[in-house]
């Protein structure tokens, strides 16, 4: 398993073919396909990953198999949150404003594997290897904070992601295409 930063925007295809794949599978139940296929096409396409990928603030990793093809990825963003109620979330489990200073967060925005690719008995964790680059590529650009929103439905990622150090310090809402989803904040210190 080979982790690596996506520098390529013409290597934004195979990482969006990866989101269409996944990003459904994440989802409510509830969630109606049509909203679904829309939020892929305005937020995770290949002109979307593309930009995400010529953008300071971003950063795509992927997760590559034996043969090069990319089994998962990690959306960052190196940027203060710009949501007043993760604003809040993470300066109450920060004791203050000062966790916002100098950009010093990062977002985990999106991160997803294959299902194929989920490990198995003796092999390599994608997921954990995903993580772990995150958490580094964070602290590297000086963030000594990171935060999710995990879909507050998602019982299995809110355990992969307590397991992964992420505790929940708040709420938010979020709009697929015009329907409104409730997530969990989630969110930890790293070490610098």
């Amino acid at each position: 398993m080979n982790i690596e930063t996506v520098t390529d925007p013409t290597e934004a295809a195979e990482v969006a073919a990866v989101a269409a794949v996944t990003f459904p599978l994440a989802c409510p139940p509830h969630s109606k396909p049509e909203n679904i296929t829309a939020h892929i096409a305005a937020h995770l396409s290949e002109a979307k990953f593309a930009d995400y990928i010529a953008d300071d603030t971003h950063e795509v990793l992927v997760a590559r198999d034996d043969e090069g093809g990319v089994v998962g990825y990690a959306l960052l963003v190196h940027a203060n949150p710009a949501d007043p109620d993760v604003i809040k979330a993470i300066v109450a489990a920060e004791c203050g404003r000062d966790a916002l200073k100098s950009e010093n967060v990062t977002e985990v925005s999106k991160m997803y594997v294959l299902p194929d690719h989920h490990a198995s008995r003796g092999q390599a964790r994608p997921s954990h290897a995903l993580m772990e680059a995150s958490l580094d590529a964070a602290r590297t650009r000086g963030a000594h904070y990171v935060w999710l929103g995990v879909n507050s439905e998602n019982e299995r990622a809110q355990k992969y992601y307590r397991k992964m150090g992420f505790a929940q310090i708040g709420t938010k809402t979020f709009n697929m295409n015009g329907v409104v989803e409730h997530d969990h904040v989630m969110g930890r210190l790293i070490r610098q």
